[in-house]
């Protein structure tokens, strides 16, 4: 089950592996990751929903196929050891040191999980300290469970009604490994920052203009984020600071295009 990014990463490896890809997608994905999919031979099926309801019937298709193996999120070993490894590039990109605060756009959140696995790997190898990059996780305001449950100090998160925005990948309303996500946000002294979709249709149009990145929306609520944090006094202008694109604006024709009418 994936909002995107995923599937078509899924379907190419498969590919590539000769293996039968099968993904379900809500009926809401932005059409060329469906494209993607179908184009590198996966089975596709969208769902009326969001994730949450392709999930389920991912996981209902499953039980009368047990010769299904599946690889949604945290539900196997291996797409955390695939993840940490942005966390080791990090530091062997930046010389042998981390930065002061990373911003994650986290739906399934599994990419900050991975990295906080890096760091406490890195500290046993003798690489780093204790010190850990401040870690942010950044939602819509449509669909925040996870800001939710930081603001109010919980250590689970609630499912996220009516889930609306138009950054696909955030429109996750509960996030399997929402105690992991959090518990990292806390230990690193870091934060969870929710964003309009307003403020992302103006990020994806900044960051374009300013340093040529067409980010996808998701990575672009990490500037839109940013741009919260450094008025809040939160990031300092001297602090190394990493935002986390996920995707690129050419997989979201009809989100550029309300961009470009702003």
């Amino acid at each position: 089950a994936s909002a995107g990014n995923a599937a078509g990463a899924l379907a190419l490896y498969a590919a590539r592996m000769g293996l039968s890809a099968l993904v379900f997608m809500p009926e809401e994905t932005p059409e060329p990751a469906v494209w993607e999919c179908r184009l590198a031979g996966a089975q596709v099926y969208q769902v009326p929903g969001t994730i949450a309801e392709a999930g389920a019937a991912f996981e209902a298709y499953r039980r009368e196929h047990p010769e299904v193996f599946s690889v949604a999120t945290l539900r196997e070993p291996y797409r955390v050891e695939g993840k940490k490894t942005m966390g080791y590039e990090l530091f062997e990109q930046l010389g042998g040191r981390l930065p002061d605060v990373i911003l994650y756009p986290t739906g399934g959140g599994t990419g900050l999980i991975g990295m906080w696995k890096a760091f406490d790997e890195m500290e046993a190898l003798g690489w780093i300290g204790p010190e850990r990059p401040r870690m942010v996780a950044v939602q819509a305001a449509g669909c925040a469970p996870i800001v939710r449950a930081f603001q109010e100090g919980r250590e689970t998160a609630e499912f996220w009604e009516n889930a609306r925005t138009l950054a696909a990948g955030l429109r996750v309303p509960k996030a399997l490994g929402d105690f992991l996500i959090l518990r990292a946000l806390r230990e690193s002294n870091g934060t969870a920052v929710a964003v309009e979709d307003d403020e992302i249709l103006e990020a994806m149009a900044r960051w374009a203009q300013a340093e040529g990145v067409l980010a996808a929306p998701e990575g672009a609520a990490t500037l839109a984020a940013l741009l919260r944090l450094r008025e809040a006094g939160w990031v300092q202008p001297e602090e190394t600071v990493v935002l986390f694109n996920t995707a690129s604006a050419h997989k979201y024709p009809a989100v550029v295009q309300r961009v470009l009418l702003q």
